[in-house]
């Protein structure tokens, strides 16, 4: 039991497991950020889309979904549209950005905008 009172060695042990605790932190700040940065992306291009086709609908150039759908698809982050409805005068859209979350899996960061002339 001499190694129990003798504290040699201490330092070692204690920087690895400070170490690896900050490798923890520091990857749980990295999916968090990825997460987060995928929201923002589909919320940006469901803005997009939605103000596209709302300008579509008023202006009457082209189907506001059609609109909607090719200004969605050119955003960074393989930003898929996943719905678009007419609501009235109002266009409402919603995007999908998958994320991966290493050993969670992939994702789906999710955005919905409304759109239309203001009253």
């Amino acid at each position: 039991m001499r190694w129990w009172h003798d504290d040699a060695g201490f330092a070692t042990v204690a920087a690895a497991l400070a170490i690896a605790g900050l490798v923890t932190v520091l990857l749980a700040v990295t999916y968090l950020g990825s997460a987060v940065l995928a929201r923002h992306r589909a919320q940006n291009a469901a803005d997009l889309g939605a103000l596209a086709a709302a300008s579509a609908l008023v202006y009457g150039h082209e189907a506001p979904c059609d609109r909607a759908r090719s200004v969605v698809v050119q955003q960074e982050g393989a930003v898929q549209l996943t719905g678009c409805d007419l609501d009235g005068t109002d266009v409402l859209v919603g995007t999908q950005v998958s994320v991966r979350l290493g050993r969670w899996g992939v994702g789906q960061a999710n955005g919905m905008a409304r759109a239309g002339p203001a009253d």
